[in-house]
Protein backbone atom coordinates (compact mmCIF):
# COMPACT_ATOMS: atom_id res chain seq x y z
CA UNK A 1 0.00 0.00 0.00
CA UNK A 2 1.69 3.65 -1.13
CA UNK A 3 1.29 6.27 1.06
CA UNK A 4 2.18 10.42 0.58
CA UNK A 5 5.36 11.21 0.63
CA UNK A 6 5.01 13.40 3.88
CA UNK A 7 4.63 9.89 5.43
CA UNK A 8 7.66 8.79 6.08
CA UNK A 9 9.44 12.17 7.15
CA UNK A 10 6.29 13.17 9.31
CA UNK A 11 6.82 10.26 11.59
CA UNK A 12 10.74 10.77 11.61
CA UNK A 13 10.66 14.05 12.97
CA UNK A 14 8.06 13.53 15.76
CA UNK A 15 10.30 11.55 17.42
CA UNK A 16 12.78 13.03 19.93
CA UNK A 17 16.14 12.09 20.90
CA UNK A 18 16.42 12.51 24.83
CA UNK A 19 20.19 13.46 25.83
CA UNK A 20 21.95 14.01 29.14
CA UNK A 21 25.21 15.37 29.88
CA UNK A 22 25.77 11.95 32.62
CA UNK A 23 26.48 9.69 29.63
CA UNK A 24 28.62 12.19 27.59
CA UNK A 25 32.37 10.65 29.14
CA UNK A 26 32.32 7.48 29.81
CA UNK A 27 34.95 4.99 28.63
CA UNK A 28 34.68 2.42 25.98
CA UNK A 29 36.29 -1.28 25.95
CA UNK A 30 38.23 -1.65 22.57
CA UNK A 31 35.55 -4.28 20.77
CA UNK A 32 32.77 -1.77 21.99
CA UNK A 33 34.97 1.10 19.92
CA UNK A 34 35.22 -1.12 17.43
CA UNK A 35 31.70 -1.95 16.58
CA UNK A 36 30.21 1.11 17.57
CA UNK A 37 32.52 2.60 14.48
CA UNK A 38 31.36 0.39 12.46
CA UNK A 39 27.85 0.44 12.81
CA UNK A 40 28.18 4.53 12.19
CA UNK A 41 30.07 3.65 9.27
CA UNK A 42 26.90 1.87 8.08
CA UNK A 43 24.60 4.11 9.09
CA UNK A 44 26.19 6.91 6.82
CA UNK A 45 26.16 4.90 3.86
CA UNK A 46 23.51 6.42 1.27
CA UNK A 47 21.36 3.91 -0.78
CA UNK A 48 22.73 3.79 -4.07
CA UNK A 49 20.39 2.85 -6.68
CA UNK A 50 23.48 2.93 -9.65
CA UNK A 51 25.85 0.44 -7.56
CA UNK A 52 25.35 -3.18 -8.39
CA UNK A 53 25.61 -4.42 -4.88
CA UNK A 54 22.51 -2.27 -3.71
CA UNK A 55 20.82 -3.36 -6.97
CA UNK A 56 21.62 -6.83 -6.24
CA UNK A 57 20.43 -6.08 -2.37
CA UNK A 58 16.51 -5.05 -3.71
CA UNK A 59 16.23 -7.82 -5.89
CA UNK A 60 17.20 -10.40 -3.03
CA UNK A 61 14.56 -8.41 -0.67
CA UNK A 62 12.17 -9.01 -2.99
CA UNK A 63 12.79 -12.49 -3.41
CA UNK A 64 13.04 -13.03 0.02
CA UNK A 65 9.48 -11.10 0.36
CA UNK A 66 8.03 -13.21 -2.88
CA UNK A 67 10.05 -16.14 -3.63
CA UNK A 68 7.43 -17.08 -6.20
CA UNK A 69 7.07 -14.33 -8.01
CA UNK A 70 9.22 -12.76 -10.94
CA UNK A 71 10.45 -9.15 -10.14
CA UNK A 72 9.55 -6.98 -13.41
CA UNK A 73 12.70 -4.76 -12.30
CA UNK A 74 14.10 -2.21 -10.02
CA UNK A 75 11.40 0.13 -10.84
CA UNK A 76 7.73 -1.55 -11.34
CA UNK A 77 4.30 -1.45 -9.60
CA UNK A 78 5.58 -4.68 -7.87
CA UNK A 79 7.30 -2.55 -5.28
CA UNK A 80 3.91 -1.26 -3.96
CA UNK A 81 2.88 -4.39 -2.81
CA UNK A 82 5.65 -5.12 -0.13
CA UNK A 83 4.63 -1.33 1.05
CA UNK A 84 6.89 0.79 -0.83
CA UNK A 85 5.21 4.29 -1.55
CA UNK A 86 5.89 3.91 -5.14
CA UNK A 87 7.35 1.75 -7.77
CA UNK A 88 10.98 3.06 -7.64
CA UNK A 89 11.80 1.76 -3.78
CA UNK A 90 14.88 4.01 -3.83
CA UNK A 91 13.55 7.19 -3.30
CA UNK A 92 12.09 6.06 0.32
CA UNK A 93 15.91 4.98 0.98
CA UNK A 94 16.53 8.40 0.96
CA UNK A 95 15.04 8.94 4.87
CA UNK A 96 17.23 6.45 5.99
CA UNK A 97 20.30 5.41 3.82
CA UNK A 98 21.54 1.68 2.59
CA UNK A 99 21.19 0.38 6.63
CA UNK A 100 17.15 0.25 6.42
CA UNK A 101 17.62 -2.18 3.51
CA UNK A 102 20.74 -4.10 5.59
CA UNK A 103 18.04 -4.20 8.26
CA UNK A 104 14.99 -5.42 6.25
CA UNK A 105 17.24 -8.21 4.54
CA UNK A 106 18.52 -8.94 7.96
CA UNK A 107 15.08 -9.15 9.38
CA UNK A 108 14.02 -11.86 6.21
CA UNK A 109 17.14 -14.13 6.11
CA UNK A 110 17.38 -14.55 9.90
CA UNK A 111 13.71 -15.00 11.21
CA UNK A 112 11.83 -15.68 7.67
CA UNK A 113 8.83 -16.69 9.68
CA UNK A 114 8.36 -13.65 11.61
CA UNK A 115 9.10 -11.42 8.38
CA UNK A 116 6.81 -13.12 6.33
CA UNK A 117 3.99 -13.18 9.34
CA UNK A 118 4.39 -9.22 9.73
CA UNK A 119 4.95 -8.79 6.22
CA UNK A 120 1.78 -10.29 5.32
CA UNK A 121 -0.20 -9.11 8.36
CA UNK A 122 -0.81 -12.61 9.22
CA UNK A 123 -1.30 -12.12 13.42
CA UNK A 124 -4.52 -10.63 14.53
CA UNK A 125 -7.61 -8.69 13.61
CA UNK A 126 -6.01 -5.84 10.99
CA UNK A 127 -7.34 -2.48 9.92
CA UNK A 128 -8.88 -2.10 6.87
CA UNK A 129 -6.02 0.46 5.88
CA UNK A 130 -2.87 -0.91 6.88
CA UNK A 131 0.75 0.30 7.62
CA UNK A 132 2.82 -0.03 4.61
CA UNK A 133 5.57 -2.68 5.69
CA UNK A 134 8.49 -1.49 3.74
CA UNK A 135 8.40 2.18 4.82
CA UNK A 136 7.49 1.33 8.48
CA UNK A 137 10.79 -0.31 8.01
CA UNK A 138 12.51 2.28 7.16
CA UNK A 139 10.88 4.42 10.32
CA UNK A 140 12.05 1.35 12.29
CA UNK A 141 15.40 1.78 11.29
CA UNK A 142 15.48 5.71 12.35
CA UNK A 143 13.73 5.28 15.34
CA UNK A 144 16.56 3.41 16.78
CA UNK A 145 19.34 5.48 15.69
CA UNK A 146 17.86 8.43 16.99
CA UNK A 147 16.75 6.94 20.56
CA UNK A 148 19.96 5.20 20.74
CA UNK A 149 21.63 8.68 19.85
CA UNK A 150 23.85 6.87 17.21
CA UNK A 151 24.54 10.14 14.78
CA UNK A 152 26.50 11.75 17.68
CA UNK A 153 30.04 10.69 18.48
CA UNK A 154 29.19 8.56 21.26
CA UNK A 155 25.84 8.00 22.95
CA UNK A 156 24.74 10.38 25.54
CA UNK A 157 21.47 8.64 26.82
CA UNK A 158 21.08 5.93 29.08
CA UNK A 159 19.21 3.50 26.16
CA UNK A 160 22.11 4.32 24.39
CA UNK A 161 24.73 3.68 26.79
CA UNK A 162 23.41 0.71 27.48
CA UNK A 163 23.49 -0.42 23.61
CA UNK A 164 26.71 0.37 23.32
CA UNK A 165 26.96 -2.39 26.02
CA UNK A 166 24.92 -5.09 24.30
CA UNK A 167 26.63 -3.84 21.15
CA UNK A 168 30.49 -5.58 22.95
CA UNK A 169 28.50 -8.68 23.80
CA UNK A 170 26.95 -8.94 19.93
CA UNK A 171 27.76 -7.34 16.69
CA UNK A 172 24.60 -7.82 15.29
CA UNK A 173 22.97 -6.44 18.15
CA UNK A 174 21.52 -3.42 16.79
CA UNK A 175 20.16 -5.85 13.60
CA UNK A 176 18.44 -8.11 16.18
CA UNK A 177 16.94 -4.96 18.03
CA UNK A 178 15.56 -3.76 14.76
CA UNK A 179 13.86 -7.33 14.26
CA UNK A 180 12.48 -7.18 17.71
CA UNK A 181 11.37 -3.59 17.19
CA UNK A 182 9.17 -4.99 14.00
CA UNK A 183 7.43 -7.36 15.98
CA UNK A 184 7.28 -4.78 18.49
CA UNK A 185 5.30 -2.25 16.27
CA UNK A 186 3.25 -4.91 15.00
CA UNK A 187 2.08 -6.02 18.14
CA UNK A 188 1.60 -2.38 19.47
CA UNK A 189 -0.65 -1.57 16.46
CA UNK A 190 -2.84 -4.71 17.36
CA UNK A 191 -3.07 -3.76 20.50
CA UNK A 192 -4.06 0.00 19.97
CA UNK A 193 -6.28 -0.96 17.44
CA UNK A 194 -4.69 1.11 15.09
CA UNK A 195 -5.45 2.46 11.43
CA UNK A 196 -3.01 4.17 8.81
CA UNK A 197 -2.30 7.83 10.20
CA UNK A 198 -2.27 6.48 13.96
CA UNK A 199 1.47 4.60 12.81
CA UNK A 200 3.02 8.18 14.73
CA UNK A 201 1.43 7.01 17.98
CA UNK A 202 2.42 3.22 17.28
CA UNK A 203 6.14 4.23 16.83
CA UNK A 204 6.00 6.45 19.55
CA UNK A 205 4.73 4.11 22.27
CA UNK A 206 6.75 1.29 20.62
CA UNK A 207 9.92 3.18 21.22
CA UNK A 208 8.98 4.40 24.59
CA UNK A 209 9.10 0.52 25.36
CA UNK A 210 11.88 0.09 24.47
CA UNK A 211 13.58 2.98 26.36
CA UNK A 212 12.18 1.57 29.17
CA UNK A 213 13.09 -1.99 28.69
CA UNK A 214 16.58 -0.90 27.72
CA UNK A 215 17.46 1.07 30.67
CA UNK A 216 17.03 -2.37 32.60
CA UNK A 217 19.58 -3.55 34.60
CA UNK A 218 18.40 -6.95 33.62
CA UNK A 219 18.88 -6.52 29.77
CA UNK A 220 22.69 -7.82 29.47
CA UNK A 221 22.13 -8.84 25.72
CA UNK A 222 19.52 -7.93 23.53
CA UNK A 223 17.47 -11.91 24.17
CA UNK A 224 17.22 -10.79 27.55
CA UNK A 225 14.46 -8.16 25.81
CA UNK A 226 10.70 -9.29 26.93
CA UNK A 227 9.78 -9.07 23.05
CA UNK A 228 12.61 -10.55 21.52
CA UNK A 229 9.99 -14.03 22.40
CA UNK A 230 7.86 -12.37 19.72
CA UNK A 231 10.24 -13.40 17.07
CA UNK A 232 9.78 -16.92 17.43
CA UNK A 233 6.13 -17.00 18.09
Amino acid sequence: MAGSRSWIGGVLNRLSNKRSDKFLDYPLTPIQEQRLQKLKKRIQIPFDETRPDHQEALRELWHIAFPNVALKGLVSEQWKEMGWQGPNPSTDFRACGFISLENLLFYGRTYPASFRRVLLKQDGTRATWEYPFAVAGINISFMLIQMLDLYSEKPSNLPGFNFVKLLGEDEEAFDVLYCTAFEMVDAQWLEMRASYMEFNKVLQATSSQLERELCSDNVHRIQDLSAYSLLYQ
